[in-house]
């Protein structure tokens, strides 16, 4: 990442990174309902990607993840603010409900997919790129910018699990018992943290296992 006017970059698309994503986020649902309208986020990924690295080797790869940038900031340059959210996956943010939202994000994914021609080591390379993404709003899907973006990405799961190339909305998640087993220093350390932090360890599991997925793009 590099700065540029106190807002973190993304070296390879020059989009706004997790961060500023997580910030601007934080920043429209408290204001939403009072100076603003709705709050609706998109998350979005290459489909396959792993896939096309191997085949291809990770130019072609940085090649595709800059050529999507591209086209969502151009595409969204008017009804959103797009960010590079981790791996192969983007995040736009709009002032609108999940309805429009939805139909902005569905309109993209159209319009994206199909072949492309990008840079390649030994030249140039014609690739079939399609995307797949998840929506989800304030405050329908959640109370928090974390939790809203678990629910986006919740359906971009969705979205891929039922077949690639399509855009899903956030549903109510079903929660799963997991059981497992902690040192007694860590959970002591959780617990001194909920309480400083005035929530649940519950929910501060939820996020470090949001971190984690979103750092290894899961």
């Amino acid at each position: 990442m590099e700065h540029q006017t106190g807002v973190a970059k993304d070296v390879l698309t020059g989009l706004p990174g997790y961060e500023a994503f997580l910030h601007q986020f934080e920043e429209r649902t408290v204001n939403a309902g009072k100076d603003s309208g709705p709050v609706s986020m998109a998350l979005l990924d290459i489909d396959r990607f792993a896939r096309l690295n191997e085949a291809y080797g990770p130019s072609v790869g940085d090649s595709v993840l800059k050529l999507l940038a591209g086209f969502l900031a151009e595409c969204f340059s008017d009804t959103g603010a797009v960010f590079r959210y981790g791996g192969d996956a983007f995040a736009v943010l709009f002032e609108a409900d999940k309805e429009e939202a939805f139909l902005l994000t569905e309109r993209a994914r159209g319009d994206f997919g199909g072949e492309h021609e990008v840079d390649a080591d030994a030249g140039g390379v014609t690739l079939s790129v399609t995307v797949t993404a998840g929506v989800a709003a304030y405050p329908d899907d959640g109370a928090q910018a974390q939790e809203i973006a678990r629910k986006a990405n919740e359906a971009l799961y969705r979205a891929k699990v039922s077949g690639p190339n399509k855009v899903c909305l956030a549903r109510e998640e079903k929660m799963v018992t997991k059981t497992t087993h902690y040192a007694q220093g860590q959970l002591h350390g959780l617990s001194r943290l909920a309480k400083r932090e005035g929530v649940g360890e519950a929910e501060l599991l939820r996020e470090a296992l949001d971190d984690l997925l979103r750092k290894f793009n899961a």
